[in-house]
């Protein structure tokens, strides 16, 4: 799988859980989320610098939901949809199934990103899940080792940098209802 496809799916992977028929469920409650995303994971030891980009699609939650990633020109490069049990990615190459989100993320991007989290995170808040700290200025906070830059949220940007290498970083933009 090339690291388009791959980064496109981890964006994707920004956020699932699925079951063996997952492709049964109903479109997800909740609202959508929708806008532009950009993942970038720095150089490792042995592993060169990624960086994808897709517009996207959110509905759902980090129990149950779906993600759609897409080219500017609206071609789907990926799809996750998750339930309580597995998760299933779909892209032009065929369906994966994982265990979990972190599963799907370490696959994809070669490193875990909270996608749970994520979910609150775009929302402009810290996830209830864990502890959070308020940052260095008050434009976002600290949590699960990652800092949330929500500085130009009123503009409906959101950044998460996790420092520790290699460092990743996740930038959202997105769309006002």
């Amino acid at each position: 799988m090339n690291w388009r496809v791959r980064g496109a799916a981890l964006a994707m992977a920004l956020l699932m859980t699925g079951c063996a028929s997952v492709s049964q469920l109903a479109p997800p409650a909740g609202d959508t989320l929708s806008g532009r995303l950009a993942v970038r994971v720095e150089a490792g030891d042995n592993t060169p610098a990624r960086a994808e980009n897709a517009a996207f699609e959110l509905q759902g939650g980090p129990s149950a939901g779906r993600l759609n990633l897409t080219t500017p020109l609206g071609s789907t490069v990926a799809q996750a949809r998750w339930a309580p049990g597995a998760v299933v990615l779909s892209t032009p190459q065929g369906e994966r199934r994982f265990a979990d989100l972190d599963e799907l993320t370490r696959e994809v991007l070669g490193e875990s990103v909270p996608l749970a989290a994520l979910f609150d995170w775009l929302r402009g808040r810290p996830w209830p899940g864990a502890p959070s700290t308020a940052g260095a200025t008050s434009s976002g906070f600290a949590q699960l080792g990652w800092a949330v830059d929500l500085a130009r949220f009123d503009e409906g940007w959101v950044v998460a940098r996790r420092e520790r290498a290699p460092q990743v970083t996740v930038r959202a933009r997105l769309e006002k209802p």
